[in-house]
């Protein structure tokens, strides 16, 4: 996915992540830890590279090459079948009502910043699984 965007336009790694948040309607968001490591590896691999002249900005923008090209003409099949997936999640998240949505975002946020803190002890750490099977089998007796 992240070779495909760079293939549109040139990108830095935030534009990316809003690129792909965007194409599932904001129901997924990669997470900076996922998106930086692999460009790094497509970078290594020889299918991006920084963009030269890239202006005021102090973000590394990328850009695809020949070889990154060729590789995605020779998966595109597997390109064409994520983006497929991706604007079928789209439209099921159109569905959604809205105060599904925020709720939905409101969880990801909360997960995220007590994830994003200090580590969990034990104790702490069953008691968060039991609240998130909790409200999985409520969910499921919906």
């Amino acid at each position: 996915m992240l070779l495909h965007l760079i293939a549109q336009q040139p990108r830095h790694g935030y534009e990316l992540i809003k690129a792909i948040e965007e194409s599932v309607n904001g129901t997924y968001s990669p997470s900076a830890g996922v998106v930086y490591p692999t460009l790094t590896l497509l970078e290594e691999m020889g299918y991006i590279r920084v963009q030269e002249n890239t202006g005021d900005s102090q973000r590394k923008s990328y850009e695809i090459t020949d070889a990154g090209r060729e590789y995605l003409a020779e998966n595109e099949d597997a390109v064409t079948e994520l983006l497929a997936r991706l604007a079928s999640r789209r439209e099921r998240s159109e569905d959604m009502p809205p105060q599904v949505m925020r709720a939905l975002h409101n969880f990801k946020y909360a997960v995220h910043l007590r994830l994003g803190g200090e580590p969990l002890t034990t104790e702490q750490a069953n008691a968060f699984a039991a609240i998130l099977d909790a409200a999985a089998q409520q969910l499921e007796r919906l």
